[in-house]
């Protein structure tokens, strides 16, 4: 089904809805104890969701694929994440409310450390701090100037992560990465991926050897993985879409950049549950749609550290009493994607859903962990379906047809 035909369903409502997003929610099995991070978590008030109202599985893009958190975000938010898949260069420069222009490429950074061979040892320069960041950055941006007609604008994100914007006419966002995606070898070249890319391909090779001579000094951060090439666009924002005035709570600035190109509006600055609650409490009556996002249990999961994940997962089920205590119409607590600590990366499996609503049919699931959820009542689902269903419940959809 597509999932825009919902749009010319909608209705006004003054409803409320709530998605809590533990991002890399999903896990896989323990080599020891054979539970998953989330079924190893103490999850009293997920697993009371659980037992109440209805869950099931989703999968962010389709079987098999595994999704990277800017499509599984739009799949989220009810956007076809393969009609709207976009490089997640725009959703960092979004981010960080980067100025963006038609003729900008933007291109996320991940800065890493590569050895005396050229082989890459850490991609992700072992998480330096946001301080070293910005003083990299500041290096880089003072440092090269590549032509009259091309600008470049280096920006520190957060942590390894950095935006880089070329701007320039007749840029393409027709090329490889960088980023090999694993240690051990050399990066990749930024080929061309098409003829007409080849003169951004020399732009960007021009500019990674000056970078590599300028980081040679730097213990750790000493060069740049690229990723995520983007040109400009445009997506219909969410309340032109389903009517809602929608709340980003959300610390990284990639997922605050996915909500502000939607249109959301970003909340106060967050790091934790606690803060995440004292925003929703302070914005809740302003508001119909609330993204909460926690980061940690991605983070968490790509490090490979299960018993910490597993500690990140409980912390949030902790703060689920304070949130029921507003009285959403509905409640959904999910993943954009599945990043188990076995592997230390995305992967394709489904992501566990629990959906509270009083219109939900209670289904036969105990607890909430994914070999559960499987026999939940709304069964396994394109994730971009997940809107829709949230829409129902919320009583903002009516009928289709005569």
């Amino acid at each position: 089904m597509n999932p825009e035909l919902i749009d010319s369903l909608i209705v006004k409502n003054d409803t409320k809805i709530v998605f809590l997003i533990m991002d890399g929610l999903g896990g896989l099995p323990n080599a020891e104890t054979g539970l998953t991070e989330l079924e190893a978590a103490r999850t009293p008030n997920l697993d009371c969701l659980a037992k109440r109202f209805t869950c099931g599985l989703l999968d962010p893009i389709g079987y098999g694929i595994t999704p990277g958190s800017g499509p599984a975000h739009l799949a989220l938010f009810g956007y076809d994440p393969v009609k709207n898949n976009i490089g997640r260069g725009m959703l960092e420069a979004a981010g960080i409310d980067f100025p963006m222009i038609e003729n900008d490429l933007m291109i996320r950074v991940n800065f890493a450390t590569m050895d005396k061979e050229g082989l890459i040892v850490d991609r992700r320069a072992g998480r330096i701090d946001t301080e070293t960041n910005q003083r990299i950055c500041k290096k880089l941006q003072d440092h090269i100037q590549l032509s009259a007609d091309v600008k470049i604008f280096v920006k520190p994100v957060k942590e390894h992560r950095a935006l880089l914007v070329v701007r320039g006419k007749n840029l393409r966002d027709e090329l490889q990465e960088t980023d090999p995606q694993k240690t051990g070898i050399s990066a990749c070249p930024p080929k061309a991926l098409i003829p007409e890319a080849k003169a951004t391909e020399e732009i960007l090779a021009d500019l990674l050897e000056r970078a590599g001579r300028l980081l040679a000094d730097e213990e750790k951060a000493n060069t740049l993985l690229l990723r995520g090439y983007a040109k400009y666009r445009r997506f219909p924002r969410m309340e032109e879409r389903f009517g809602l005035k929608a709340l980003a709570i959300a610390g990284y600035p990639m997922y605050r950049g996915v909500a502000r190109l939607l249109g959301m509006t970003i909340g106060g600055s967050v790091t934790t549950p606690e803060d995440i609650i004292s925003v929703l409490r302070q914005q809740y009556a302003a508001f119909d749609f609330f993204f909460i996002h926690i980061k940690q249990t991605d983070s968490r999961g790509e490090d490979g550290l299960f018993s910490e994940k597993v500690k990140v997962i409980e912390q949030v089920d902790a703060v689920i009493p304070h949130i029921l205590e507003l009285k959403p119409d509905v409640l959904a607590v999910t993943g954009d994607h599945s990043t188990p600590a076995a592997m230390a990366a995305h992967s394709w499996h489904p992501v566990p859903i629990v959906l509270a609503a009083n219109t939900c049919i209670p289904d036969r699931v105990a607890r909430f962990g994914e070999r559960d959820c499987l026999h939940g009542g709304l069964g396994r689902m394109p994730m971009m379906h997940l809107m829709g269903v949230a829409l129902a419940h919320a009583r903002r959809l009516g009928k289709f047809g005569a």
